[in-house]
């Protein structure tokens, strides 16, 4: 990456930054982009130049969180089903306590924010929809091994598939987020969706490979 564009990157961070603060402090709806831009010390088109509405301030990873179940997918080794890579994807952000999944300390306030908000409930559907369609595209390009095996070209099973992982998918954040928001503590919230986590996809991928031996404990 060149000077230029690590400036722009710093530049972007650093308004994302100014951005949360204030979102976290006052809430969403009550902060403005003006807001925004004098805490960053930018021009409010500066703002707008690296944002293109108030939401992208809040998501300011919604790109990369768009493109990750697909991205997994289409990078996955040949033979290897996709709902494994998710699977083991999620298990293993889960161990490492990956900062998005929102088992860090200041998670519980970045929730009620979206809560509080309409507007970030509905871009956070959105960000839902979108990652499941990126999904079920990079499924059609690289379908699992049964569906190519089968000469089944019927172009609704990428959909329906992507529907189910990302669904799995969305369930095991949205019970982080129930149980950090009900008082529970990160350590066993983490190790009880993680075992969930397994069962669920373990027997989506049992329904994908129907010939495999199921060891879902």
């Amino acid at each position: 990456m060149g000077l230029r564009e690590t400036k722009k990157q710093q530049t972007r961070t650093a308004i994302a930054d100014a951005a949360l603060a204030l979102f976290l402090e006052h809430g969403f709806d009550q902060v403005t982009v003006a807001d925004v831009a004098q805490q960053a010390g930018v021009s409010t088109n500066t703002v707008f130049n690296y944002f293109s509405t108030k939401e992208d301030l809040f998501f300011d990873r919604q790109a990369e969180a768009e493109g990750h179940l697909a991205a997994l997918v289409r990078d996955r080794t040949p033979g290897t089903c996709p709902i494994e890579v998710i699977r083991d994807d999620l298990l293993t952000a889960l161990r490492q306590n990956e900062p998005m999944l929102g088992l860090h300390p200041g998670a519980l306030r970045f929730w009620e924010v979206i809560h509080d908000s309409p507007a970030l409930r509905a871009r956070e559907r959105e960000i839902g929809e979108h990652a499941e369609a990126t999904l079920a595209a990079a499924l059609a390009k690289r379908p699992p091994a049964t569906v190519t095996g089968s000469g089944d070209t019927e172009p609704s099973i990428p959909a329906l598939l992507a529907g189910a992982i990302a669904g799995t998918h969305r369930a095991a954040l949205r019970e982080i987020q129930r149980r950090i928001m009900s008082g529970e503590p990160p350590a066993p919230a983490r190790d009880a969706v993680a075992a969930a986590a397994r069962r669920a996809f373990d027997r989506l991928c049992l329904g994908l490979h129907p010939d495999a031996t199921d060891q879902t404990p």
